[in-house]
C-alpha cells in the first residue's frame, strides 16, 4: 500500500496544482486541457467527441463555450470583478458583452450568497442565454455602499459560443478475461472546486493505476465526462453495448473530504454493485456510513438508472453533493479535500471493484425452464420422491438472471455456498449460462 500512497499523492498534487485552476464547463478548452493532463499520465486514454447540435435522446449538445477574459471596471478605471482572479466569478456559459451599464443593470446580473457571505457561488446557465458575475456577499455590500445609482461600469465578457464546436470526453478500458464490464464514471465539467469536481478524477486515476497491470476477471471501463449531458451523450453512443455487458459500476463524486462515508444505491437497491459496496464497507470496518435515498439523486445516477437504460449503477461519496456547506462555492477547495480523504474514498471504491471482479453472476441463456433430463441432470422416470440436489439445480436457475452472485443465490435458495459453487460448476459445464 505504501507504493500506492505515492501514486495517489501524485494524482492529488496534479489535481491541486494543474487541474484546479482550469476553467472547465460542459464543453470547451478547459475540458480538453483536463483530458490531456490525464492522458499524459495514462496514454491509453482515448479522447473522443460529439458535435455541438447533435441530438442525444431528448437532449441536444450545446455550443462549445470558451472564455478569454471577463471583468467589470468601475468609474475609476479599476477592475472590481476579474475572471482571471477566480474563474467562479463568471456565470458559466455567459454570452459575450462589451458595454457601459448602470449600477442597477449590473446588480441585476450579480449573484451572491447571503448565508455564506465570504463565498463566491458557482452559477451556470447552459441552456438559456444570459450573462452574469458571481461575487461574495461581503464584496456586494462593499460595492453597494461605494457606488451610487448614477455610476457607470464597463462590462466585458470575451466569450464565444461555437455552434460548430464539440463536446469531449475521455475513456480508458482495462480488458479482462470476460466481456462482462464494470463501469466507473466521474465528471470533468466544473471549474475550480475540489470535492465536487476533482476528487472523483483523483480517485479514478488512482484506480486505473492500481488495476491497469493486474490480471482481471472482468473488464473495467473508466470514463471522464461532463456531468448530465456528457453521460447522456455517452449512453447515446454506447447504450446497446453497455446494456449487454455492464453488470454494475460506480459513479465517483464528492469523494475527497474526511467528514463521513456515504453512498446512493441503484434505483431498486438490488444491483451487484450495491451488494459489493455493502460488503466493502463491512470488510473495511466502516460501520457508520450514510445511505442516501435514490429520491435525493442529483448526479449521473439519474442517467445510468433511468428507464430504458437501467445499468444499475451505484454512487460512492464521502460527503454527498448538496450535503456540505462548501458545495458549489469557492470554499470547496483543497483545505476541504485532503490526501487522507481521497485515500479513504479510494479504499472503498477499490474494495468494491475487487469484490465485483471476483464475483460470479450467472445468467441463464435458456428461455423458460431448461430441459434437464437430456443433460442427465433430471430423472427420466417421474416418481413421488425427488433428489434435493435436483431441486437445488432448478432453484439455482430461477435466480440465475445476471443480477445475483453465487453468494446471494446461496442465501436465496437456502443452500450452503460450497454446494452452490458445485451446482454452478455442473450447470456451467452443461453450457447453461450466457457468461459461460
Amino acid at each position: 500500500m505504501l507504493d500506492f500512497n505515492v501514486s495517489l499523492k501524485k494524482y492529488y498534487n496534479i489535481a491541486k496544482t494543474k487541474l484546479f485552476p482550469i476553467n472547465r464547463s460542459l464543453t470547451g478548452r478547459g475540458v480538453i486541457d483536463t483530458l490531456k493532463i490525464i492522458k499524459k499520465e495514462f496514454p491509453r486514454l482515448k479522447i473522443k467527441n460529439l458535435n455541438s447540435g447533435t441530438k442525444v435522446f431528448d437532449w441536444k449538445i450545446p455550443p462549445e463555450w470558451n472564455v478569454k477574459d471577463a471583468y467589470v471596471i468601475d468609474k475609476y478605471g479599476k477592475k472590481i470583478i476579474d475572471f482571471k482572479n477566480n474563474n467562479l466569478h463568471l456565470v458559466g456559459y455567459s454570452t459575450p458583452i462589451n458595454k457601459n451599464i448602470s449600477k442597477k443593470e449590473l446588480f441585476k446580473n450579480i449573484y451572491f450568497l447571503k448565508n455564506q457571505p465570504n463565498a463566491i457561488p458557482y452559477i451556470t446557465s447552459y441552456y438559456e442565454k444570459r450573462w452574469g458575475f458571481c461575487i461574495s456577499f461581503e464584496e456586494f455590500q462593499i460595492f453597494n455602499k461605494r457606488y451610487t445609482s448614477k455610476d457607470k461600469f464597463k462590462v466585458v465578457i470575451n466569450s464565444n459560443l461555437n455552434s460548430k464546436g464539440k463536446l469531449c470526453y475521455g475513456e480508458i478500458i482495462l480488458k479482462g478475461k470476460s466481456k462482462e464490464e464494470i463501469l466507473i464514471s466521474t465528471y470533468i465539467c466544473h471549474p475550480s472546486m475540489a470535492n465536487n469536481e476533482l476528487s472523483g478524477p483523483i480517485v479514478s486515476m488512482s484506480l486505473i493505476k492500481y488495476f491497469q497491470n493486474k490480471n482481471l476477471n472482468k473488464t473495467l471501463r473508466f470514463i471522464f465526462i461532463p456531468e448530465t449531458i456528457g453521460a447522456i451523450s455517452y449512453l447515446h453512443r454506447n447504450i446497446e453495448y453497455l446494456k449487454k455487458n455492464v453488470i454494475g459500476g460506480y459513479i465517483l463524486s464528492c469523494i475527497g473530504d474526511e467528514r463521513e462515508h456515504s453512498c446512493m444505491f441503484s434505483k431498486y437497491q438490488n444491483s451487484p454493485s450495491d451488494e459489493a459496496l455493502i460488503e466493502a464497507y463491512k470488510s473495511l470496518n466502516i460501520k457508520n456510513y450514510r445511505v442516501y435515498s435514490f429520491l435525493k439523486r442529483g448526479s449521473d445516477e439519474r442517467q445510468y438508472n433511468s428507464p430504458n437504460v437501467d445499468l444499475k449503477i451505484t454512487s460512492i461519496f464521502r460527503t454527498k453533493y448538496l450535503e456540505y456547506p462548501e458545495y458549489h462555492t469557492s470554499l470547496d477547495n483543497f483545505n476541504l479535500v485532503t490526501f487522507k480523504g481521497c485515500l479513504g474514498g479510494f479504499r472503498v471504491a477499490k474494495k468494491s471493484i475487487e469484490i465485483l471482479l471476483e464475483r460470479i453472476y450467472p445468467k441463464s441463456k435458456i428461455i423458460a425452464e431448461p430441459q434437464m433430463g437430456k443433460r442427465g441432470l433430471y430423472p427420466n422416470i417421474s416418481n413421488k420422491t425427488q433428489n434435493n440436489l435436483i431441486n437445488s439445480y432448478m432453484d439455482f436457475l430461477q435466480y440465475a438472471d445476471g443480477t445475483n452472485s453465487l453468494e446471494k443465490i446461496a442465501t436465496l435458495i437456502k443452500v450452503d455456498l460450497k454446494t452452490v459453487r458445485k451446482i454452478y460448476r455442473v450447470l456451467h459445464k452443461n453450457s447453461l449460462f450466457n457468461n459461460s
